[in-house]
């Protein structure tokens, strides 16, 4: 590769990064002796959250998916009514999922007894595609639920996604995990939903090293989950319990990391965003594209700089269920061939998110396209045309090292290396 060495220290996807106010919150809940799921620090950061979003109430929970269960079993509920014991809150029922997206945006489906129908991708915000997602109510008219994810910290189309729900008299659970910070019409994600969900998970645009927090609008549907997240206990003086509950509450030293992190949230993204821009610049004359979103209606928080590869310059590659094979091709490359160079230079980056419909353990589940129900995984991409948009962004795309603590310098040479691996 020309004389490039690799990194003497590691060039990471994203890590977290610490400014020293996290250390001071965290000390106070130990002098306090506040070490427990209460205290100072989840009240404070509650409390900044909400005003942050633009909701009215935040529950700070242990993870982002702890928020996204609780969120899906309140859903449930709502819609079918209380949980049976031994029988999650949708018992059966089909729900309308993401596709593209990390396992844990879905999980909770599963947790509560309904069956995930997969809605396929579309390229313009690498999102829930809307035509699929009115395909899929054609489908199964009787489904009451959607639970959306904003991919990579890029909003979807959430006026077409509302627009549906509505028409059908569907609950939304937004899953913005990974966009918290970003906006669509200036208002910021997590507050499009029924209920909304953000993740402080370590590599998160801010992190508490984990945690999550439940949004809403509504006092009736925060207490419930404050009370299923800490044991579901009944007011009285004793251990009381006419429900199912769950160890799901936020420490307060966890609390104390998240509450030294939020004032640097939009310091955050602007380095996140001047890493895309230099990569879509670096990148610029390679049969190339950085992941897209809707200029006109939305600001990413731009979490992950992800590209996708050109079909005409892909080389030939394959891709089994744990490994993955290449043939190099003089003006062509892949992501199998990029990862692995930026691997042997000591950097980081990743596949992208592998679509639910084809993870092995929904093999079985409905994946809906814009074009009615199918399983289009192997041939993603066929006679000019895809087929599984999902599968083909899979096929073709990657993750870069997005890590805001990485110099110029650095992206520079994983630019180079880039570019190398077209030549």
């Amino acid at each position: 590769m020309g004389g490039i060495k690799p990194f003497k220290n590691k060039v990471w996807l994203s890590t977290p990064t610490m400014h020293g106010d996290e250390i001071k919150y965290m000390n106070e809940a130990y002098v306090t002796n506040w070490m427990s799921t209460a205290g100072e620090n989840i009240e404070e950061i509650e409390k900044q959250i909400a005003e942050k979003i633009g909701c009215r109430y935040a529950v700070a929970l242990a993870s982002g998916t702890s928020s996204l269960h609780l969120a899906i079993r309140l859903a449930g509920e709502k819609l079918y009514g209380k949980t049976v014991m031994g029988k999650g809150a949708l018992n059966g029922h089909k729900v309308f999922c993401s596709d593209m997206t990390f396992c844990a945006t879905l999980n909770p489906v599963t947790y509560e007894g309904g069956e995930p129908v997969f809605i396929d991708t579309e390229y313009d915000t690498w999102n829930m595609d809307p035509e699929a997602l009115e395909k899929a109510f054609e489908i199964y008219p009787e489904v009451r639920l959607i639970v959306v994810a904003h991919l990579y910290g890029t909003p979807g189309k959430i006026d077409e996604i509302r627009a549906i729900a509505k028409k059908h008299k569907a609950l939304i659970v937004e899953d913005a995990a990974e966009s918290f910070g970003a906006t669509y019409k200036e208002k910021q994600t997590g507050i499009f939903g029924d209920y909304g969900c953000i993740s402080f998970n370590g590599n998160k645009i801010i992190t508490g090293s984990s945690g999550g927090m439940f949004l809403t609008n509504s006092l009736e549907d925060a207490n419930k989950v404050r009370k299923w997240s800490t044991q579901a206990r009944e007011n009285a003086p004793w251990y009381q319990h006419e429900e199912i509950g769950y160890n799901y509450r936020m420490s307060n030293v966890i609390a104390g990391v998240v509450r030294g992190q939020i004032p640097y949230l939009e310091e955050h993204i602007a380095q996140k965003k001047a890493i895309y821009e230099r990569y879509k610049k670096g990148l610029k004359g390679l049969p190339v594209k950085m992941n897209p979103f809707d200029a006109k209606n939305s600001e990413p928080n731009f979490w992950l700089s992800c590209m996708i590869i050109d079909e005409k310059a892909m080389c030939r590659q394959t891709r089994g269920d744990e490994e993955a094979l290449y043939v190099g091709e003089h003006g062509k490359s892949c992501p199998t061939e990029i990862l692995e160079t930026l691997a042997k230079f000591n950097a980081e980056g990743r596949p992208i998110w592998k679509p639910m419909h084809a993870q092995p353990i929904f093999r079985n589940n409905d994946f809906i396209t814009r074009n009615g129900s199918g399983r289009a995984r192997t041939n993603a991409y066929i006679d000019g045309s895809a087929k599984d948009v999902g599968m083909d962004i899979f096929r073709r795309g990657l993750c870069l090292p997005s890590d805001n603590k990485m110099t110029v310098e650095e992206q520079s040479v994983i630019i180079e290396l880039i570019h190398k691996c077209f030549e």
